[in-house]
């Protein structure tokens, strides 16, 4: 379990999440723009949005494209992108490193407490009134 989530945002307004992390990644283990919006259940627009942020907000472009045809098409991951794919993921399991060790205490404590255990169940709820509106503000009135 991840406790920590974070983002990088950039000085022109564009940030790199995990999110955008998982994507790289998958592009460049399936050679496709598709097939990693498919792995990730989102659409080929908004993968190719996302990659084409990074590529216009980074010095060096993440990501390069060949047009389909004989040979088939695809996507890789250029140097500048795989590199920033391996630093994201070593921040990340830095930061998730400390989080362990520093909030361990406290998300222990956390998950005692979750709802629907023993110790902490809700009451049942009460039925739902079918009246509703004046019927049902009549209904309360009378004694």
């Amino acid at each position: 379990m991840n406790l920590i989530r974070f983002r990088i945002d950039l000085p022109n307004g564009e940030s790199i999440g995990p999110g955008k992390v998982e994507l790289l990644g998958l592009v460049e283990r399936h050679g496709s723009i598709s097939a990693a919006a498919r792995a990730m259940k989102m659409s080929y627009r908004q993968a190719w949005l996302k990659l084409e942020s990074l590529n216009r907000a980074l010095d060096a472009p993440v990501l390069e494209t060949a047009i389909g045809g004989s040979h088939g098409g695809g996507a890789r991951l250029t140097a500048a992108g795989r590199e920033l794919v391996a630093r994201f993921r070593a921040l990340q399991a830095a930061l998730e490193s400390v989080a362990q060790r520093r909030l361990a205490p406290w998300a222990r404590r956390a998950a005692k407490k979750r709802p629907g255990t023993k110790a902490t169940a809700r009451p049942p709820r009460r039925p739902v009134s079918r009246r509703h509106g004046a019927a049902a503000r009549r209904s309360k009135r009378r004694p």
